[in-house]
């Protein structure tokens, strides 16, 4: 914690700040979680202990509830999963994440206190609960929480005032745990020192779950004494749909310079422009009406697993906004990314990468340079293209999602040595390409049709296995 100290930033109450000049990628703290647990509906496919999704997970023979790797994970999680084990037992069920979570909490300081290292900047129950600011709807939802607790855990000392505390501190505070490869939302948890670091719309930190401990890393330079921020919502919405999502999450009013000055607010929400000449505010408010619409039914057909039906409405609906809508409006971009996403999972892969190769350059107009969110899509579209058969340009997105992704992950990160072997398997494959398109494309289709290898084994040299395996495997 050397790199970091607490102060009070005025209006936004505490704060971090760093003690020195950091540098693009540099870890500024890495914290393990206080209590984290894994989301009800992924409880059997996912880790208890370190959070890897995975198939043949071995049970808890006492709850029959908490799944490990091996008993390695189960070892080294059984100090915290003991009381629950008992209480899961006693029950005869788990209840739901978050009276989960309130109960680890509670038992941790219980045993531990609020502060369990030396590095802990500050106690669990010093964090904002926002209790007092919280709607009535939500308000009667943790009410009903705080009596499952009480259900769950009938011999707990903490009083009804306390409980709500906490439970308070996890809605506001809880971080989502993704799975190892970042592609998937697997858990919440709490980490105290990461809850003292400030939002900011265009911050200048990001967060990621990197072998069970979360990392704050620099987006770029940061001067001594200067506030760390991190992002608590998607950038890709315009200001005063962030400061709605974020006052009714986190209960403040953000006066960041993003919002304060509607920053690519024009850009997100702007009309084609085509030699001087744009659309009438009427046609553009028509088609921004149908987008809307149509967003809604693409979300209804993918959660049906209707996929067929997602590609027709979205080949509908690109098609009137190509010419009414710039390529960084909002509607546009996200139409085109469930498009890409769906046809790639229907292994049309040409048709997907031309999407994601527009989406990504809209994205690249809006977001920060080093947004680990862009080094992603990018990363995604990439891989897209590379499936297509068009590997200089599928090669030179994975570069350039591997320099993001250096940065907001590091090279430790299970996601950028997959992207470096990738990086490393493109460069050979486009030089086999420019050499002899023919024995190229032929390699290639040999390895979509999973034909054996034998077949190839004069034209190729032993890494194209790996990437037979990739061009079948990868999402």
């Amino acid at each position: 914690m050397d790199n970091v100290e607490v102060f009070d930033t005025g209006v936004k109450g505490r704060g971090l700040r760093t003690t020195k000049d950091l540098c693009a990628g540099e870890v500024v703290l890495a914290e393990p979680s206080f209590a984290a647990v894994v989301f009800d509906s992924l409880s059997q496919q996912v880790c208890h202990s370190c959070f890897r999704r995975q198939a043949n997970l071995h049970r808890c023979a006492q709850c029959k509830f908490a799944h490990y790797c091996d008993r390695t994970c189960q070892t080294a999680c059984w100090d915290e999963h003991k009381q629950e084990c008992g209480a899961i037992k006693k029950n005869g069920k788990a209840p739901n994440e978050n009276v989960r979570l309130a109960a680890r909490v509670l038992w941790r300081i219980q045993k531990d206190t609020g502060i369990v290292s030396d590095s802990q900047l500050t106690s669990v129950d010093q964090l904002e609960d926002h209790v007092a600011d919280m709607p009535a709807d939500n308000l009667k939802e943790l009410k009903i929480d705080v009596h499952k607790y009480l259900d769950y855990c009938p011999n707990t000392r903490h009083g009804v005032e306390y409980i709500s505390h906490i439970f308070g501190i996890i809605n506001c505070n809880g971080f989502t745990l993704s799975d190892q490869r970042g592609q998937q939302a697997v858990g919440v948890g709490l980490f105290p020192n990461l809850c003292l670091v400030n939002h900011d719309c265009w911050p200048n930190c990001a967060v990621i779950l990197n072998h069970g401990k979360v990392e704050l890393r620099a987006l770029g330079k940061i001067a001594e004494n200067e506030e760390l921020t991190v992002g608590y919502v998607d950038f890709l919405n315009v200001s005063t749909d962030r400061q709605r999502a974020l006052k009714h999450q986190y209960h403040f009013d953000c006066t960041c310079k993003s919002c304060s000055k509607n920053l690519k607010d024009d850009l997100m929400m702007a009309a084609k422009e085509t030699e001087g000449n744009k659309p009438s505010d009427e046609l553009v408010k028509e088609v921004q009406e149908l987008s809307l619409e149509c967003l809604a039914k693409v979300e209804a057909a993918r959660t049906a697993g209707d996929f067929h039906e997602v590609v027709k409405l979205c080949r509908e609906c690109l098609d009137k906004q190509e010419p009414v809508l710039a390529d960084t409006h909002l509607y546009q971009l996200r139409m085109l990314s469930a498009a890409s996403e769906v046809l790639s999972y229907l292994k049309f892969f040409s048709e997907a990468a031309e999407y994601s190769r527009r989406m990504v350059e809209g994205y690249m107009k809006l977001y920060h340079p080093n947004n680990a969110q862009l080094g992603m899509a990018t990363m995604r579209a990439g891989v897209t293209h590379w499936h297509a058969g068009l590997i200089e340009v599928g090669h030179g997105m994975i570069c350039k999602a591997y320099a993001i992704l250096m940065i907001t992950h590091g090279p430790n990160h299970s996601i950028t040595k997959d992207l470096e072997s990738m990086r490393m398997q493109t460069e050979m494959e486009q030089r086999i390409f420019k050499q002899n398109e023919c024995v190229y494309h032929s390699m290639r289709e040999a390895a979509l049709q999973n034909k054996s290898m034998g077949m190839m084994a004069e034209a190729v040299t032993q890494p194209i296995k790996a990437k037979d395996q990739l061009f079948i495997d990868k999402p």
